[in-house]
C-alpha cells in the first residue's frame, strides 16, 4: 500500500499579547485530528505526513523537532522532521500488530534553544489491512456424539483467531465445512455455525457399528467469509461415535449340553458363547449369566470370561449320580449396562443348558461316624461289641465291602473283615493311658472293589466304665516326726487311687493287729473322707526309721484293700517342732562310733592333701634352685639388666666405641700363640660330641643322660657363656685415657670435709668420718 494524499499543514496556536489590564490571552487550542498510516505501506520512504508551522517563523528562525515513542524513544526513528521546514516523515513500513498508535509532541524553538511555541501533541493511528490469515490452536481437533443422536445434537466446537482487526471486516472469521468422510448414511450428517464454530449433527442415522469416526474439514474464512477477499484456514474434526447399548447380547445356540461327574466342584461343564455388536470390553458388551430355572439348590454357577465374554457353567456345589442324573438348565444374558431407551431384547438371549451326571465309583461310608458305644471295663478277650457296617452310596452298582483296622492303639479289638463285626482281642482297661477321658477310640477302614477301589474310615469310640479294680495306695511314702509326743505332731497321710467315683474314697486307714508293736507306738485317727493322721502312740520312741505298715481301704463295691509301707524318720526336734542336724543323722541309724569313724576319716583325708601340697612345693622350690650348667647370677641370656645410673654428663661420653667393637678380622686371634685366646668369643674347633638320648629311655637311664651331658658340656670350648672368666689381653691402642698409676692419695696436708654436710642425708655418713675432726 502506498499513501499520496498531500500533507497536511499543522499550525501550532497563537498566543495574544498581554492586555491593559495586565492578562495574557491566548488563543483557544486547536484540536488536531489524529494522523492515520496505513500498515505495511510499500515507500517510498521517508513518506511525508504533515507540515508543522509556527506563524513567528516570518520573524525569526524556528527549529522543530519530536519526541515520544517512535521518535526518540523506542522503537527510535521510525518518525522524522525536517528541523526547518517542519515536514514529519515515515520511515519505515509500519505494523498494526506490533503497534496500532503513537503519541509524538512537536516542539518549536529558536536559535538559542528558547521555547517560542507550545508543544503540541501528535496522535498517529495505524490503519489495519487484511495481512493475517485465521489460525486455528489446533490442527486436528477430537469430538465425540452418541450414535443414534438426533438432529441439532451439539458435537464440539472449532474457534479460530485473526489478529487483524476485529471491528474490521480484517478479523471477521466465518467457518464452513469443506468436506466429511465417510459419506455414509449421508454425505452431510454434521453443519457448523458459520459464526461460533459449533458443530450439531444435521441429520439422524449415526450408528457405531456402521460408522465409528467421521472426519471433518473445516475452513475458517476472514473478510467476513468471502471467499474473493478474505483469507482463509483449515482444521480438521475427528468426531467418534459412542457407543450406546443399541445391541442385546444372543447366545450363538438355542441349546448348550455339557457333563459332569458326580462329588466334583468348581470344574466348567459348559461353555456358552454370545455374540454383541457394542462396543467390546465396555459395560455395553460385557455379559451377564443367570439361570432362572432347572437348579433350585445352586450346584451350579455361571462366570463370565473376561476376554471372550463366554459364559462357563461351573460346579458350585457336588452334585449325585444316584439323585440326579441330568439337569435340565434355562439360561438368560444380559448386559452391565441397561439396554438404551427403546431397544427391546431379543429371543436369542435365552437358552437351555443340558448337563449330564457321570456316575463314578464312590467310597463306602460309615452311617455313624464316629460310633460309640459303653462298656464296663475289663471285658475279656473275645467278647463281641458291635457291628461296625459301611454303606455303598453306588446303588446302581453290584460291590462287595471289606474291612479292616487302621489304628488301633492299644491293639484290644480285631474287626471281621466281611461282616464288620468288633471282636475283643484283649482286656479292655479303663486305667490304660491309651483311655482318655474313659473314651477309647479306634479307627477302621471300609474299601470296596470298584474300579478304581474307593475306601472310607470309620471312628469307634468304647466308653469304658469303672469298675472297682485297683487298690488304693499309700500317700506319702516317708515322712518324719519328733521322738517325743507332741499334741500337734502327727503325718497326714492320705491314699491314690487310679479308679474313679464311686470307687475311690471315702478312704478307711487302719493299723493292723500284727506286728503288735505298731499298735503299741502308732496309732491313726480320721481326719475326713481321704485323709487321716498317723502320731505316736508313747510319750518316747527311740530315734531311726522306722517302716509302718497302714491297710487303706476304698468305698468300691466290693471295696479293694492295700497294705502300703510309709518309712518314718523319729528324731530329736528343737523348740519349733523341726528336727535337728544330729538328730537327723541319729535318725538315719548311725550311732556315735560310726559318726566318729567317718570324722577320723575325713580329717586323715585332709592330712594327706595337706602333705601332698607341701611336698609338691617343696619340690618346685629345689628345681627353682637346682644349678644347671652357670650359677643363676651369672646367667644373663634371659635377664632384665637394670642401670640405675646412666653415666655422667657430656664430659664423660668422650670415648671410642671401636675398641668395644667385635673385630672385622679374626686373623689376630688365629695367628696368636696356642693357648692365648679370648674366652668372650666362640673358639674356631670342631664342636664336641653330646650324648644321644634314645628315643624311648628308660626311667633309670635318664640321670646317666644328664650327667653324661653335664660332663661335655663342661668339657666343651665352644659351649656359651663365652664371657665368663674374661681374660683381656688386647686392648686396642692410642688410648687418650692417663694411667691409673697416676692417680694415688696424699696424706699432706689439712683437706676440709665440712661441706658434705651441706650435701644431703647421703653424704652424712662422710660428713661424720671426715668432718667431725674438730669434735675429737
Amino acid at each position: 500500500y502506498s499513501f499520496q494524499a498531500p500533507p497536511t499543514i499543522i499550525m501550532f496556536p497563537r498566543q495574544r499579547e498581554t492586555s491593559s489590564k495586565g492578562l495574557r490571552r491566548q488563543k483557544r487550542d486547536w484540536v488536531i485530528p489524529p494522523i492515520n498510516v496505513p500498515e505495511n505501506s510499500r515507500g517510498p520512504f521517508p513518506q511525508m505526513l504533515v507540515s508543522i508551522r509556527s506563524d513567528q517563523d516570518r520573524n525569526i528562525s524556528i527549529r522543530y523537532s519530536i519526541t515520544g515513542v517512535g521518535a526518540d524513544q523506542p522503537p527510535n526513528e521510525v518518525f522524522s522532521i525536517d528541523p526547518v521546514a517542519g515536514k514529519m516523515f515515515v520511515t519505515k513500513p509500519l505494523d498494526r500488530e506490533r503497534r496500532s498508535s503513537y503519541h509524538l509532541r512537536a516542539h518549536a524553538v529558536n536559535m538559542n534553544g528558547e521555547r517560542v511555541e507550545s508543544p503540541i501533541d501528535l496522535y498517529i493511528y495505524v490503519i489495519d489491512m487484511n495481512d493475517n490469515r485465521p489460525e486455528f490452536k489446533n490442527q486436528v481437533y477430537n469430538g465425540s456424539v452418541d450414535e443414534g443422536s438426533k438432529p441439532g445434537t451439539f458435537v464440539m466446537h472449532l474457534a479460530a483467531f485473526d489478529n487483524d482487526d476485529n471491528t474490521t471486516a480484517n478479523g471477521m472469521v466465518r467457518y464452513r465445512i469443506l468436506s466429511q468422510t465417510p459419506h455414509s448414511p449421508i454425505p452431510n450428517m454434521f453443519t457448523i455455525n458459520s459464526e461460533t464454530g459449533d458443530i450439531v449433527t444435521v441429520a439422524a442415522g449415526l450408528d457405531r457399528e456402521k460408522v465409528s469416526q467421521y472426519s471433518i474439514i473445516v475452513q475458517a474464512t476472514d473478510m467476513e467469509g468471502n471467499l474473493n477477499f478474505g483469507l482463509s484456514n483449515t482444521a480438521t474434526a475427528i468426531i467418534s461415535v459412542t457407543d450406546i447399548n443399541d445391541n442385546p447380547p444372543e447366545l450363538t445356540s438355542r441349546t448348550f449340553s455339557g457333563e459332569v461327574p458326580e462329588n466334583r466342584v468348581n470344574v466348567v461343564v459348559a461353555n456358552l458363547t454370545v455374540i454383541d455388536r457394542d462396543q467390546p470390553h465396555s459395560p455395553n458388551w460385557n455379559a451377564v449369566y443367570r439361570i432362572i430355572s432347572g437348579d433350585p439348590i445352586g450346584h451350579f454357577t455361571i462366570i463370565t470370561d473376561q476376554h471372550t465374554n463366554d459364559g462357563m457353567v461351573t460346579v458350585v456345589k457336588p452334585v449325585d449320580f444316584e439323585q440326579n442324573r441330568a439337569f435340565m438348565l434355562t439360561v438368560v444374558v444380559n448386559n452391565q449396562a441397561p439396554l438404551a431407551s427403546g431397544i427391546q431384547s431379543s429371543l436369542q438371549s435365552t437358552s437351555g443348558v443340558t448337563i449330564s451326571v457321570v456316575d463314578i465309583n464312590e467310597p463306602p461310608y460309615f452311617p455313624t461316624n464316629p460310633k460309640s458305644i459303653r462298656f464296663e471295663e475289663g471285658v475279656p478277650a473275645g467278647t463281641s461289641l458291635t457291628t461296625f457296617s459301611a454303606s455303598d452310596p453306588d446303588r446302581f452298582m453290584q460291590q462287595s465291602i471289606r474291612y479292616s483296622k487302621l489304628a488301633d492303639p492299644a491293639d484290644w479289638l480285631s474287626i471281621n473283615n466281611t461282616n464288620g463285626q468288633i471282636i475283643t482281642t484283649a482286656t479292655l482297661d479303663r486305667e490304660s493311658i491309651y483311655v482318655k477321658n474313659n473314651i477309647y477310640e479306634a479307627t477302621f477302614l471300609a474299601v470296596d472293589n470298584g474300579f478304581p477301589m474307593a475306601s472310607g474310615t470309620g471312628t469307634l469310640q468304647i466308653y469304658l466304665i469303672d469298675v472297682n479294680d485297683n487298690a488304693p495306695s499309700l500317700l506319702p511314702r516317708e515322712s518324719q516326726i519328733c521322738e517325743r509326743i507332741n499334741r500337734n505332731a502327727g503325718i497326714n497321710i492320705t491314699a491314690a487311687d487310679a479308679d474313679t467315683d464311686p470307687n475311690v474314697g471315702p478312704f478307711v486307714f487302719e493299723l493292723p493287729t500284727f506286728p503288735a508293736s505298731i499298735r503299741r507306738n502308732w496309732t491313726v485317727s480320721r481326719l475326713n473322707g481321704d485323709y487321716a493322721r498317723l502320731s505316736l502312740r508313747t510319750q518316747y520312741l527311740e530315734p531311726g526309721v522306722y517302716e509302718v505298715p497302714v491297710i487303706v481301704t476304698d468305698s468300691g463295691n466290693p471295696p479293694l484293700s492295700n497294705r502300703s509301707i510309709i518309712k518314718v524318720k523319729v528324731c530329736p526336734c528343737d523348740e519349733n517342732g523341726d528336727c535337728t542336724l544330729v538328730g537327723a543323722v541319729a535318725a538315719a541309724g548311725l550311732g556315735t562310733g560310726a559318726i566318729i569313724a567317718i570324722l577320723i576319716c575325713i580329717i586323715i583325708l585332709l592330712s594327706m592333701v595337706l602333705v601332698f601340697v607341701l611336698w609338691m612345693k617343696r619340690r618346685e622350690k629345689e628345681r627353682q634352685t637346682k644349678q644347671l650348667l652357670i650359677d643363676p647370677e651369672d646367667d644373663v641370656r634371659d635377664n632384665i639388666l637394670k642401670y640405675d645410673e646412666e653415666g655422667g654428663g657430656e664430659e664423660d661420653q668422650d670415648y671410642d666405641l671401636s675398641q668395644l667393637q667385635q673385630p672385622d678380622s679374626l686373623e689376630h686371634i688365629i695367628s696368636k700363640p696356642p693357648g692365648v685366646r679370648r674366652v668372650d668369643e666362640r673358639p674356631i674347633i670342631p664342636e664336641s660330641q653330646y650324648p644321644i638320648r634314645p628315643v624311648v629311655p628308660h626311667p633309670g637311664d635318664i640321670g646317666d643322660f644328664i650327667n653324661e651331658g653335664l660332663r661335655a658340656a663342661d668339657n666343651d670350648p665352644t659351649a656359651p657363656p663365652y664371657d665368663s672368666l674374661l681374660v683381656f689381653d688386647y686392648e686396642g691402642s692410642g688410648s687418650t685415657v692417663g694411667s691409673v698409676s697416676s692417680l694415688n692419695s696424699s696424706s699432706t696436708g689439712d683437706q676440709d670435709y665440712d661441706y658434705l654436710n651441706d650435701w644431703g642425708p647421703r653424704f652424712k655418713k662422710l660428713a661424720d668420718m671426715y668432718g667431725g675432726g674438730d669434735d675429737e
